[in-house]
């Protein structure tokens, strides 16, 4: 195992990174489809077929999800992998094409390098062409190109993030995530509640606590819906729509759990969940325990394996 999203069988990972203008996109590919859900959380969100994936809507198989940078012009990217998959011939069967459902979620990456740059469908296409379901590529890499963290004194103090991924198995089913992480708010350490990266105290080294600069401020500093947390969990297991948007929604504790604080006005959290079905069926209540884990341990990564890009210095630079 990679300790990677990419453990789960018929899932592959690609990136696209452009480091000069500080953004990218990664595609999370299950060509031959995978029951799809997703749980929104953040209060800022920019998607793309969201809606498709809710129990009571017809299409629930997905066949890639997208997570790019770029802000809202990033979605533009998905059209990139529905071409990769079009001309391989995935997709959902109408009688007259198939139709690649990819559902997608963007970050807010201007802020770094350049913001005329965005991943476009050029970009999602060439980060198909390089998916893979071997190692995966952590830290400022893909849509975690120009993630940052702790942005609640502005961005002269913010700490260069990034993506990661992690995955437990749990007996012959497994669980993988990846997850892109511009949140708003601090990473901490579930175990001990260090924060491991937020505003960097530029005074005394080491980091402030965003919590505690809110309550004195009694109000965000910063108003303006520039962060989101997005990532995917993909299993094994044999799951139905109710049962993987429930996975979707749990998922979410990981985020709550590493990030403080989180689902706020001004992030747009975004959870997916995928389910290939090559294994029996999961205990809903184990897989998505046990999916929060995994989700904890990508965003503990996301901020460790980064490096400083643009200016900002990552975790690892600040004493």
């Amino acid at each position: 195992m990679y300790n990677a999203v990419t453990d789960v069988p018929g899932i592959k990972v690609g990136h696209y990174t452009d480091k000069e203008a500080a953004t990218g996109c990664t595609v999370i590919l299950c060509e031959e489809g995978a029951v799809a859900g997703v749980d929104v959380r953040g209060a800022a969100p920019g998607t793309r077929e969201t809606d498709s994936l809710h129990p009571m809507s017809l299409v629930g198989r997905a066949h890639a999800i997208l997570l790019s940078g770029g802000s809202a012009f990033g979605l533009d990217a998905a059209g990139g992998v529905m071409r990769y998959l079009e001309e391989r011939g995935y997709g959902l069967d109408t009688g007259v094409a198939k139709v690649p459902i990819v559902p997608a979620a963007i970050l807010f990456d201007l802020r770094l390098g350049s913001a005329k740059v965005r991943p476009g469908p050029d970009d999602g296409y060439k980060a198909c062409l390089i998916a893979s379901n071997g190692p995966v590529a952590e830290g400022c890499v893909g849509a975690g190109t120009g993630a940052t963290v702790g942005k609640v004194l502005g961005p002269e103090r913010m700490t260069k993030s990034g993506l990661g991924t992690a995955s437990q198995r749990l007996g012959s089913i497994t669980i993988g995530a990846i997850v892109a992480v511009n949140a708003f708010g601090d990473v901490v350490d579930s175990n001990t509640g260090k924060i491991i990266a937020g505003p960097r105290d530029i005074e005394k080294g080491g980091f402030l606590n965003t919590i505690e600069i809110m309550k004195k401020s009694k109000e965000s500093p910063n108003s303006l819906p520039t962060n989101t947390t997005i990532g995917v969990i993909a299993t094994d297991a044999s799951l139905d729509k109710e049962q993987v948007n429930k996975i979707a929604q749990l998922a979410h504790d990981g985020l709550a759990r590493t990030i403080r604080p989180a689902h706020t006005m001004v992030d747009g959290d975004a959870m997916f969940a995928l389910a290939t079905g090559k294994e029996g069926p999961g205990d809903v209540t184990m897989l998505g325990a046990i999916a929060a884990e995994v989700v904890a341990a990508a965003i503990v990564r996301a901020v460790t394996q980064a490096e400083g890009l643009a200016g900002i210095p990552a975790a690892k630079d600040v004493k």
